[in-house]
C-alpha cells in the first residue's frame, strides 16, 4: 500500500506541470476550466449518456435520471456511497456504516438479501461485478469516492433493462475525472471524534493538443465512524487515465490499483426493544451504544476454521475484508462511415481475504446459557481485560457467526461493442443502435463459518467467553462451534464461471416534438463449475498440542463427505424489452411515458438444492435461476434557469428466490424467500437556485405489496418488509463564493422488520450540516457532521415481534460523526 501512495505522490508531482483540457465524449472542451473553478459550479441541466443509446438532453429521453456532479458530491462530506446514495430520488438504501457491503433497491423493488440484486453499479460505463449481490462480495466492496470521481449518473427503471444486463430496476454510473479539467488538488481531512485520518490528491489537463490526463486517489488509517478499538480502516486507491484525441473520435487508457481495509457488518449491534409490536421502544442494552459502538473488538484473539483441503486455518476478525482490485480498461469512440463505434472494455482482478462477522443472538447470560442447552454451566472470560473472571449472570452475551473468507478469485472481464447512427427518415430522424455486451465473471472462494461467544461491552473492550462444566469444557478459546449450528452448507468451495453474452438493439424515431422508440437484449449466461458445499456432516479435529479433542467444540467441524463433487451445468436464457414515448411540448417542458419488462440472472446464492441437481449440474427450478420485472411509468420533466422539476409515476411487478437472515427464536438463521411484489407510486425531484441560495428536493412515495408467497399465504397483501411508504431527501445551500453552508436532510417513514407486518421500525430523520470556507485563492477550509441530532435510526431488525426477552439483534445508523478537511487547489 506503502508503495501505492508513493506512485501516486510521484505521478501527482511529475504531471503537476502539466495542463490543458477536451470534453468527456472526446470532442475538444470549449472553456476549460481549472479545478478551483470547478469545485463551485452548479449543473442541474447536465446530458445524461447511462442507460441510453447516446448521450441527450434530459428533456429528450424517455427516462427517469439524475446527476450528481463533483460539487455536489464533495459537499456531503462522506467517503461512503451507500450515504451519498441515500440523497438520490428513488434509491432505498440500508447501510451497516461500513463503506462495504451494503444493500440498495429502488422503487419498492424488494430488498430480501443484501447487496443490489436489481440494480447495476458501473464504473466508467461497465458493470464492477457482473452481480451485485455475491455472498460477501457485494459490488460496492469494489468502489471507493475519492476525488477521482467527477460525477454519479443515475438511471431508474426505463431503458436500464436493455441498456446493461441484469440491471432491470437501474443503474447507477460513477464516472471517473479524464482531464476535461485543468489542474487538481489536496485534501488533508480527520475524524474530530474518531481517529480516522485520510489523505486525497487528483491532478488533470492536457500534455498536448493530442493528450490528456487524469491521476487520483487517496490513503487513510483509523477506527471509523464506531469504537472498535483499533485501526478497522486502513488502505487506499490510485486510479490514472489517459486520453488520446483523434479528429474523428478517441482511445482512452485507463487503470485503477485497490488495496483497502474495512470490518464487516460492523452496523449490526445488540438494541433493546420493549412496548408493543405497534409502537415499540428501542434503545441502549447496558454498557454497549447501538449507535457508536461495534462488536468488533481489539480483544478478539485469533481464531480456527477448517480449510477445504482438511487442514486448520487460522485468521484474524480485525483484518476485516481486505479487497483486492487491478483493474485496466480500454475505450475507444470513431465515426465510421456515418456510424458512431464505440468499444468499452476492462479486466479486473479482485480478491477479498478476511473475515466478516455477524452476531446471531444476544441474551443476558443467565438466558443465554440455558437457551443453548447449557443450564449449570459456567461462563469464564477468555480474552479482554477481564480474561480468567467469571462472568456475571446478567452480562450480556452474544453468539456471533465468523466467516473466514478467501475469496481469492472473482476476476471480471467485460467488453461492450455499441454502434448507432441517425438517418433521415421522412420529416424525422431515426436513431439505431446496436450491440455486443460480452463478460465472463468466475466465482472461485472458500468459505468456512464458525460461531464464537463473546460479551456486549462497548469501546471495543469486549473479549471472547469459554463456556464449560468441570471437567467437561464446551468451547475452545471462545468457539461454541466450528459451524453454524449443525446446518448444512457451512464450509464452502466454489469454482465456477459465468460466462454472458447478450446482444442487444434500439430504434428510436423523432419527428418534430415527439419521440417514439423501443430496445431489446437478450441475456444468455452460461454457467459452468463446481460448488462443494458440506451435508451437514460433522467430525473432530484436535486443536490442542495432544492433537486429540478436549472440547466439545473440537468435535463439531463441518467437512466434505468423501467423494462430494456438486456439479454447476447450466445456461439460462431471458429476453428484455422496453418501449417508450417522449413529447417535448416546449422548450423547457417534456412528458414522457415508457413500459419495459427485464429480468435478472441469479449467482451463488440460488446454488442450493433446491435450484441445481448438483449431480447433473442442471436447474431442477429454472423460475428459481430468473427474477422477472415488469414496469411501467410517467411523468414529466421541467428546465429553467434556476429551476428543475422531474414528477414521474411508476407501477413495477417482480418475482424473487432469494435467502434472507431472520430470527428463528434463540438464533438468526438463513430463510428461503420465493416471493412475488407489486409497487407503485410517484417519485418528485427537484431543484430552485435564486442567487446564493438553493434548495434540492427528492421523495418517492411507493405502495408495495406481496402478491405471492411460496408456502405462506398469510403472507399476501402485507407490505414488503423494510419498505416505508415514504423517503425523502431535503438539501437547502447558501453558496456566496467565500462561504457555503448548508444541509443535507434524509427522512422515511415507518415500515415493519418482517413479511409477517408485526414489529414496527420507526420513521427516522437524519439532519447533516457542511460548511465550506474559502479564506484566499485556491484554497477551502471544510466541516462536516453526520447525524447532527445524535438520533437512534434503527434500518432493521431480524426479529418479526417484541421478543420475551427485551433483546434484538438490529443494523442502525451511526451516531453525530464530525469531519474537518482542508484542500490545495493547483
Amino acid at each position: 500500500m506503502f508503495q501505492m501512495t508513493s506512485r501516486l505522490a510521484v505521478a501527482v508531482g511529475l504531471l503537476s506541470a502539466c495542463a490543458p483540457a477536451f470534453a468527456a465524449d472526446g470532442a475538444p472542451a470549449k472553456a476549460p476550466k481549472t479545478a478551483w473553478e470547478a469545485s463551485q459550479e452548479h449543473d442541474d441541466n447536465a446530458t445524461i449518456s447511462t442507460g441510453v443509446a447516446k448521450a441527450r438532453d434530459p428533456l429528450n429521453s424517455a427516462t427517469s435520471t439524475s446527476v450528481m456532479k463533483e460539487p455536489d458530491i464533495r459537499r456531503l462530506g462522506t467517503p461512503n456511497i451507500a450515504e451519498v446514495l441515500r440523497t438520490v430520488p428513488g434509491i432505498r438504501v440500508e447501510t451497516d456504516t461500513s463503506e462495504i457491503g451494503n444493500s440498495y433497491s429502488i422503487r419498492g423493488l424488494p430488498l430480501v438479501g443484501d447487496g443490489a440484486k436489481y440494480l447495476q453499479l458501473q464504473e466508467d460505463g461497465l458493470p464492477v461485478l457482473e452481480y451485485q449481490d455475491l455472498n460477501t462480495l457485494e459490488a460496492d466492496f469494489l468502489l471507493r469516492n475519492d476525488l477521482n470521481l467527477g460525477s454519479i449518473e443515475s438511471i431508474r427503471g426505463g431503458s436500464s433493462s436493455t441498456f446493461a444486463t441484469d440491471a432491470p430496476g437501474g443503474v447507477i454510473n460513477f464516472i471517473s475525472k479524464t482531464g476535461e479539467v485543468e489542474g487538481g488538488s489536496i485534501m488533508a481531512s480527520t475524524g474530530l471524534y474518531l481517529g480516522t485520518k485520510r489523505i486525497d490528491a487528483d491532478y488533470g489537463g492536457h500534455i498536448n493538443s493530442d493528450w490528456r490526463f487524469h491521476v487520483g486517489g487517496f490513503y487513510r488509517v483509523g477506527e471509523g465512524p464506531r469504537r472498535v478499538g483499533y485501526n478497522a480502516y486502513r488502505g487506499g486507491q490510485f486510479k490514472a487515465n489517459v486520453t488520446r484525441q483523434f479528429a474523428d473520435g478517441y482511445i482512452r487508457l485507463s487503470l485503477k490499483v485497490l488495496d483497502d481495509r474495512t470490518p464487516g457488518t460492523s452496523g449490526v449491534v445488540p438494541i433493546a426493544v420493549s412496548g408493543t409490536d405497534a409502537a415499540p421502544t428501542y434503545g441502549d442494552v447496558p454498557g454497549f451504544s447501538a449507535k457508536n459502538d461495534s462488536l468488533y473488538s481489539r480483544n478478539l484473539p485469533p481464531m480456527q476454521a477448517l480449510n477445504t483441503d482438511g487442514s486448520v486455518d487460522t485468521y484474524r476478525q480485525q483484518d476485516g475484508f481486505h479487497v483486492k482490485s487491478l483493474a485496466i480498461g480500454l475505450e475507444a469512440q470513431f465515426t465510421v462511415g456515418g456510424w458512431t463505434v464505440s468499444d468499452r472494455f476492462r479486466y479486473s482482478r479482485n480478491s477479498d481475504v478476511g473475515a466478516s462477522l455477524v452476531a446471531v443472538t444476544a441474551l443476558p447470560a443467565s438466558i443465554f446459557l440455558p437457551a443453548f442447552g447449557l443450564p449449570g454451566a459456567t461462563a469464564t472470560y477468555f480474552s479482554g481485560p477481564k480474561a480468567g473472571q467469571t462472568v456475571d449472570p446478567s452480562t450480556m452475551l452474544a453468539a456471533y457467526a465468523t466467516v473466514d473468507n478467501n475469496m481469492h478469485n472473482i476476476d471480471f472481464i467485460a467488453n461492450d461493442l455499441r454502434a448507432n447512427r441517425v438517418l433521415p427518415v421522412g420529416d424525422g430522424e431515426l436513431t439505431v443502435t446496436a450491440g455486443l455486451y460480452s463478460a465472463h465473471q468466475q466465482l472461485s472462494y472458500d468459505r468456512a463459518v464458525t460461531v464464537v461467544v463473546g460479551d456486549v461491552a462497548g469501546n471495543g473492550n469486549g473479549g471472547l467467553v469459554d463456556i464449560g462444566y468441570p471437567g467437561q469444557p464446551i468451547t475452545y478459546n471462545g468457539t461454541l462451534m466450528f459451524n453454524a449450528f449443525n446446518q448444512p452448507r457451512n464450509l464452502i468451495d466454489s469454482d465456477v464461471g459465468h460466462t454472458i453474452m447478450a446482444p442487444y438493439g434500439s430504434v428510436n424515431y423523432k419527428v418534430g416534438s415527439v419521440s417514439l422508440g423501443g430496445s431489446v437484449r437478450y441475456n444468455i449466461d452460461t454457467v459452468r463449475g463446481t460448488f462443494l458445499a458440506d451435508n451437514g456432516a460433522t467430525k473432530a479435529v484436535g486443536l490442542g498440542p495432544s492433537g486429540q479433542p478436549t472440547t466439545f467444540a473440537e468435535t463439531t467441524f463441518a467437512y466434505f463427505a468423501p467423494g462430494l463433487a456438486d456439479q454447476v451445468h447450466y445456461t439460462t436464457r431471458n429476453l428484455s424489452w422496453s418501449i417508450g414515448a417522449n413529447w417535448r411540448i416546449a422548450e423547457d417542458f417534456s412528458t414522457f411515458a415508457r413500459y419495459s419488462v427485464g429480468s435478472r440472472a441469479g449467482a451463488d446464492r440460488i446454488l442450493t438444492p433446491a435450484t441445481v441437481n448438483f449431480t447433473t449440474g442442471d436447474l431442477i427450478n429454472p423460475d428459481g435461476a430468473t427474477d422477472k420485472v415488469k414496469q411501467a411509468e410517467a411523468g414529466f420533466k421541467f428546465r429553467r434557469p434556476g429551476l428543475m422539476l422531474n414528477l414521474t409515476g411508476f407501477y413495477a411487478t417482480s418475482s424473487e428466490s432469494n435467502n434472507q437472515l431472520v430470527s428463528t427464536g434463540t438464533i438468526v438463521n438463513y430463510q428461503l424467500v420465493r416471493q412475488s411484489y407489486r409497487a407503485y407510486g410517484a417519485e418528485f425531484e427537484g431543484v430552485v437556485r435564486q442567487g446564493p441560495l438553493s434548495l434540492n428536493a427528492g421523495a418517492t412515495l411507493t405502495h408495495a405489496k406481496i402478491t405471492q408467497a411460496s408456502g405462506s399465504a398469510t403472507l399476501i397483501g402485507n407490505s414488503a418488509r423494510h419498505q416505508p411508504t415514504l423517503i425523502w431527501q431535503l438539501t437547502p445551500e447558501y453558496d456566496s463564493g467565500l462561504l457555503t453552508l448548508g444541509a443535507s436532510i434524509v427522512g422515511a417513514t415507518g415500515s415493519f422488520s418482517q413479511d409477517v407486518n408485526k414489529l414496527r421500525l420507526p420513521a427516522y430523520v437524519t439532519v447533516g450540516l457542511f460548511a465550506r470556507v474559502r479564506p484566499v485563492e485556491r484554497v477551502e477550509l471544510g466541516l462536516n457532521i453526520s447525524n447532527l441530532f445524535d438520533k437512534l435510526v434503527v434500518l432493521s431488525t431480524f426479529d418479526p415481534t417484541v421478543p420475551a426477552t427485551g433483546t434484538t439483534l438490529a443494523t442502525t445508523l451511526a451516531g453525530r460523526r464530525a469531519t474537518a478537511s482542508v484542500r490545495f487547489f493547483f
